[in-house]
């Protein structure tokens, strides 16, 4: 039976060798990851958005460069917040991610081919794969 395109690489790349990827070592690498997410980042984000949601007391506002320096450090803070808390989803996206793939191919042979589309549909289903349009 023929390969589909989808499933061959670029043809600019045919002539490499193929990527062989271990199914048990991508679920260990699954559960790992989820469990670094999990036990060593989640636990700091809370502290991490007390602290940058602290109030700061008023400007005074015969003190342009201040007001300035207070509206961009607002500005900062929210875009970390955003930072921390999309790349704590996006990680553990990750995670879910490869447990899919590795469960869906488990039983196959040790070094079968996963589609392109196997692993983006996995990813799809996460904020890994999210875009922004």
């Amino acid at each position: 039976m023929a390969q589909s395109n989808e499933d061959l690489p670029p043809a600019w790349l045919r002539d490499y060798a193929t990527i062989e990827a271990d199914i048990q070592r991508l679920e260990e690498f699954a559960t790992k990851l989820d469990a670094e997410v999990r036990d060593n980042l989640a636990p700091h984000v809370a502290p991490i958005f007390d602290d940058i949601l602290a109030e700061l007391p008023p400007a005074y506002t015969d003190f342009p460069e201040l007001l300035l320096f207070l509206e961009s450090h607002t500005a900062t803070a929210q875009d970390t917040a955003y930072t921390v808390y999309y790349y704590q989803d996006v990680t553990g996206g990750f995670a879910v991610a490869a447990g899919e793939v590795s469960r869906n191919y488990r039983g196959s042979d040790a070094f079968a081919a996963a589609r392109v589309t196997d692993v983006e549909a996995a990813l799809d289903k996460t904020a890994a794969g999210a875009t922004d349009a």
